[in-house]
């Protein structure tokens, strides 16, 4: 995986491209001996400065670079080069212009990171000059241990002539390039619809414009793969220059809210994490009082689960960071050791020394602009030689998870396009809740009840589903019928399956299918649906099962519970012909004075298997209680999920084989906790590091503190 297994990557992006001259002749120096005495292990380079060491077509001046590899290896600093990509030089778009990106809002201008067209001829051409350049010149170097393909490469909602010459011609191999072939598009589609029927392919029109959500979802997943063979083409580059030992990785990002929220709309991360060796993240984050961990696990858990619970780097997160992000004290350590938590091999910032000019000037490093150690800088220096000291302890720690969360690129664009609040597309009922906002709702009381997961995506066989003993599927609205089969025969194969709203409604084509909702599934649980609506003053009534947890003190606490059904709301009725013998449980049923029926039903399936399923959006801690209640019915609740709601619970097998437990504590109060298992401090938060803590201790978590417990 890396040269260094044994180890924890610690480190920065660093550019000395950036550094005034008013900063000093010995800043480069001054910067290598603070990462030394911070504990740093690596620095990342090179992105983003392809018109500096590029200046011209054929010219190639590697003066930074080289000043920063050999300054990185005179402090025994590991080096990861970025390929320059995705931020393209003037000269390039000066003399092709064509290379820029076409959306649907218009031509991009020049300036703005991003903002070109993958798929050009001229960009392709200059790129690969550049990264061929790039690699011959950095590769045999001995202290350069992986290479970075690009930067959080998306399609950039670019949609030039070329790239829909591209699609069309993509369409002709799937559907056929006769008219037959246009007569399978046009009826999967729909295209019928207010004339959109497209009657030779040289009629085809410019999708920008389209009003066919199936047509859109098309090109966006064929945006998606160009993306995928995008950063492959970059992997087939670097390999004829790279050793064995380096690397391959890229920094995958998720949707943006102002920090790193959902899955990424824009590509398909189980799909385009074949191009590289290491999976790599950059995960933002709200800090200060809004610091939670949520993020954090939830971008972990994915990019754990993109190379099958391998370890995975954070090549990018905040050190002080935007507005609002300043750590307070203890923060960063535990920001750092929430990835290592989540199974990271190590953790990198974005980025060393705050710049001085140009657009992230704000977006501050590690240091601020006068370079001096300040105490965000003193925080990393003891993670640095924490990490150090005890890295037999923290490396290689891997996860076998019992629970996982289905995720989908399809059904997030089928959402954008039949909202859940209006039903047509979501930039025109302005905003509202979109698919990932469910993902997070279903994601989010998992992991306050302390429940790792897995993701997986919606083509995963039925094999890997069943290493779960829960599989829980957000609104999966477009899904082909292989998914539908995989989750029937999870479900009745003894595994407990989760559904919610608006999962199974539309084929791989979001072609709505012709039976009740959700398709395929709806004849395991006994009920269907064919009528929704919005849950205004609509009230839930739990019942059986979930009314016996929901009493329960020791599982749910004392605080009285919101029962508001929310956002969107099925109405579910009997089907005529259910398959099977088991009785509908029903969990929770709807209070109004016109809509009425199960709210929240499961069924069982033979011995143990299960489906369960919300036909409404409830409140966080009524979702932890339907969890709970699936939990409980096979015997699944034990001490983590007993801590939930206290402490932050994240566990794993370390490199060297033990139990290692992370106890997070995401509050500026301090937390005492009763020890559920025996292990040693390996952090020395309750006694001297190394020292024995006996299951029962009691133990006080510090404000924003951790414990590390190796059994």
């Amino acid at each position: 995986m890396t040269q260094h297994s044994g180890r924890l990557i610690f480190g920065a992006a660093y550019y000395d491209e950036y550094t005034p001259a008013a900063a000093g002749p010995d800043r480069l120096e001054r910067d290598m001996q603070m990462m030394v005495d911070a504990g740093f292990t690596t620095i990342r380079i090179a992105e983003f400065t392809w018109g500096t060491w590029n200046p011209a077509p054929g010219v190639f001046d590697f003066t930074h670079i080289d000043r920063a590899l050999d300054a990185a290896a005179a402090h025994g600093l590991d080096v990861i080069i970025g390929t320059p990509t995705a931020a393209i030089p003037t000269w390039l778009a000066s003399r092709h212009p064509e290379v820029l990106g076409v959306t649907a809002a218009g031509p991009n201008k020049y300036g703005p990171r991003q903002n070109m067209n993958i798929l050009a001829p001229a960009y392709r051409l200059y790129a690969e000059a550049a990264i061929r350049a790039l690699a011959e010149h950095t590769a045999p170097r001995a202290h350069v241990v992986g290479f970075q393909l690009d930067n959080e490469t998306k399609y950039y909602d670019a949609a030039n002539a070329d790239i829909q010459r591209a699609f069309v011609d993509s369409l002709k191999q799937r559907f056929g390039a006769g008219q037959e072939g246009l007569n399978a598009l046009n009826s999967a589609f729909g295209l019928n619809y207010w004339s959109n029927r497209v009657g030779a392919w040289e009629d085809f029109p410019d999708v920008t414009g389209t009003i066919n959500g199936s047509l859109a979802a098309a090109f966006d997943a064929f945006r998606r793969r160009l993306v995928t063979d995008f950063l492959a083409w970059q992997r087939a580059i670097v390999d004829e220059y790279r050793r064995e030992d380096q690397f391959v990785t890229h920094n995958f990002d998720y949707e943006w809210r102002g920090y790193s929220f959902g899955i990424q709309p824009a590509v398909d991360h189980f799909q385009a994490a074949d191009a590289v060796t290491l999976a790599g993240v950059d995960i933002y984050h709200p800090g200060e009082d809004h610091l939670t961990g949520k993020e954090i696990a939830f971008g972990g858990d994915i990019s754990r689960s993109l190379k099958d619970g391998a370890p995975y780097l954070v090549l990018e997160t905040q050190a002080q960071g935007q507005m609002g992000w300043l750590p307070y004290p203890g923060q960063l350590r535990l920001q750092a050791y929430s990835h290592l938590a989540s199974g990271a091999c190590g953790v990198m910032y974005w980025h060393w020394g705050s710049i001085h000019n140009s657009f992230e000037t704000y977006w501050k490093g590690l240091l601020s602009q006068d370079y001096s150690p300040n105490p965000t800088y003193r925080e990393a220096c003891v993670i640095g030689r924490e990490l150090k000291e005890h890295a037999a302890s923290l490396a290689g720690l891997s996860k076998r998870n019992t629970a996982a969360i289905m995720v989908s690129n399809e059904a997030c664009t089928a959402l954008e396009w039949f909202s859940l609040e209006a039903g047509f597309p979501r930039r025109l009922a302005g905003g509202g809740a979109g698919y990932n906002d469910v993902v997070r709702w279903v994601y989010d009381a998992l992991f306050d009840l302390n429940i790792e997961v897995d993701v997986v995506p919606a083509d995963a066989p039925l094999e890997r589903l069943q290493r779960y003993d829960l599989l829980v599927v957000p609104a999966l609205y477009s899904a082909p019928q292989s998914t539908i089969d995989a989750l029937r025969a999870y479900a009745t194969g003894g595994g407990s399956l989760i559904t919610t709203f608006r999962t199974a409604v539309a084929d791989e084509n979001v072609q709505v299918w012709s039976d009740r909702q959700p398709h395929g599934l709806s004849g395991l649980l006994g009920l269907g649906t064919d009528q929704f609506t919005r849950p205004e003053g609509v009230r839930l009534a739990p019942t059986g099962a979930l009314a016996r947890v929901l009493d329960s003190p020791v599982l749910t606490g004392t605080e009285p519970v919101d029962l508001d059904a929310r956002v969107f709301m099925e109405l579910l009725t009997p089907i005529e012909a259910p398959e099977g013998t088991g009785q509908v449980e029903v969990l929770a049923t709807y209070e109004h004075h016109a809509w009425s029926g199960p709210a929240i039903a499961r069924r069982r399936l033979g011995e143990s298997g299960s489906v369960t399923h919300l036909a409404t959006w409830t409140s966080p801690e009524l979702l932890r209680a339907v969890v709970l209640t699936v939990l409980d019915e096979r015997g699944l609740i034990g001490w983590p999920e007993m801590l939930g709601g206290t402490i932050t619970v994240r566990r794993g097998t370390n490199g060297r084989g033990r139990q290692l437990g992370y106890f997070l504590n995401y509050s500026h109060d301090a937390v005492e906790i009763a020890l559920p298992v025996s292990g040693d401090d390996v952090l020395g938060t309750a006694a001297a590091p190394g020292a024995r803590l006996e299951a029962g201790t009691t133990v006080t978590l510090p404000a924003w503190g951790v414990l590390v417990v190796e059994a």
